[in-house]
């Protein structure tokens, strides 16, 4: 496996800290394997280091509370500080109570979990704030390529653009088997995650509200107009339970909301927010007859490249015409459109004439799949296969 240097140096500088390393992100994005590479690297200057992996059966069989966490490291550890590392920690009632005697006990404690509820308002509450979170997501495109070039494997961009960054995905072999993979994956995480954890009873009624958003990524919704559309295809939801849910969806990192910003009301547009896939994967299982929705999972993918990236992202509402994203890091900031081609006239009319009213001096780029440069002398075109293996943009 790769060694995913971007979230490992963001990580480093924290391994001898008393503060509790939180790894967190959508299930098989890659935290068990960072936990790892963590591990190889403390195990070069410690041998006081202690791991349990509670996906193991055999592990979650023999310790079941919160305190045989405690006494299993209390009995393998060596003098002086140890580091520990607890893989899906959430499985085990009020692990937080583990981490916190640990930490109090001269441990370094690192842990990796499914669901932000990691950090809920109990949690942060018994540590006092002593934390550090790091979110893994799914392979962006470069790691995908440095992974296939490990397996001895080729992916394209559209390959990307369909199935994603989901490291696993890469080890199979055929659009059958890598289907198969990504749906068992979708079932657990919405079945289990979430259907299971929140005890929602409704079970019928939130797999299609799953299906709806997931199908629909990379487009503005409020929960009033999601709402609206349960009750029009027979599915009676109120809003109040439309927006719980998709709550739970992005809290098992399933889904991203990104805010809407208009300069003219001066505020965000707090009724409706855009809706990102983790992973464009999420939207190609949903497709029948490989009728992919190519246009929107590369708007997705570029969102979670800007993201991994570093960018701070929001939706601009450009007096009524929207600009996907307004993209702000070390006090720069770019107005970003996608498009999977402006070849024809009235795609490129359409595009381009988002950004006016802009001022000369806003940077604004246009991000598509063709390979003829579209360049203005004021809006930079910038071709996907470029992008992709960009480090920043400014």
């Amino acid at each position: 496996m790769i060694k995913r240097e971007k979230y490992l140096s963001e990580i480093r500088g924290f391994y001898d800290s008393d503060l509790i390393k939180i790894i967190t992100g959508v299930r098989r994005c890659g935290k068990s394997v960072i936990l790892e590479q963590i591990m190889e690297e403390v195990r070069l200057k410690s041998e006081n280091v202690v791991y349990l992996d509670f996906d193991d059966r055999a592990v979650t069989s023999s310790i079941e509370s919160w305190k045989e966490i405690v006494d299993y490291v209390n009995s393998r550890r060596k003098e002086g500080l140890c580091y520990v590392f607890l893989d899906e920690i959430q499985e085990i009632n009020d692990w937080a109570l583990a981490c916190r005697s640990l930490r109090r006990e001269n441990c370094s404690v690192f842990i990796t979990g499914s669901n932000s509820k990691l950090l809920s308002k109990e949690f942060t509450k018994e540590l006092s704030g002593r934390y550090v979170a790091f979110r893994i997501r799914p392979f962006v495109y470069k790691e995908l390529l440095e992974y296939a070039k490990e397996l001895k494997k080729d992916v394209s961009i559209s390959d990307y653009l369909v199935w994603g960054g989901f490291p696993k995905r890469l080890e199979l072999n055929g659009t059958g088997e890598i289907r198969r993979y990504i749906s068992e994956l979708d079932e657990t995480i919405v079945s289990n995650d979430i259907i299971n954890r929140y005890g929602i009873r409704k079970n019928a009624e939130f797999k299609k509200l799953a299906n709806f958003i997931l199908r629909s990524n990379a487009r503005i919704y409020s929960a009033k107009s999601i709402s609206d559309y349960m009750k029009s295809n027979g599915i009676p939801c109120t809003p109040n339970t439309i927006g719980k849910w998709i709550g739970y969806l992005s809290e098992a990192y399933i889904i991203d909301e990104i805010p809407r910003y208009s300069k003219k009301a001066k505020k965000e547009l707090e009724q409706s927010k855009k809706i990102y896939n983790s992973d464009v994967a999420l939207n190609s299982i949903r497709c029948l007859d490989n009728r992919f929705d190519m246009t929107h999972n590369l708007e997705n993918a570029i969102y979670n490249e800007l993201v991994f990236m570093g960018y701070n992202l929001s939706v601009y509402d450009n007096n009524g015409r929207e600009i996907d994203f307004i993209a702000e890091k070390d006090n720069q900031r770019f107005y970003i459109q996608v498009a999977f081609s402006i070849a024809e006239e009235k795609a490129y009319e359409r595009e381009l004439t988002a950004f006016n009213s802009l001022t000369q001096r806003d940077r604004k780029i246009i991000i598509t799949n063709d390979d003829i440069d579209y360049s203005t002398s004021n809006i930079d075109h910038i071709k996907l296969k470029d992008f992709l293996m960009m480090e920043s943009l400014g």
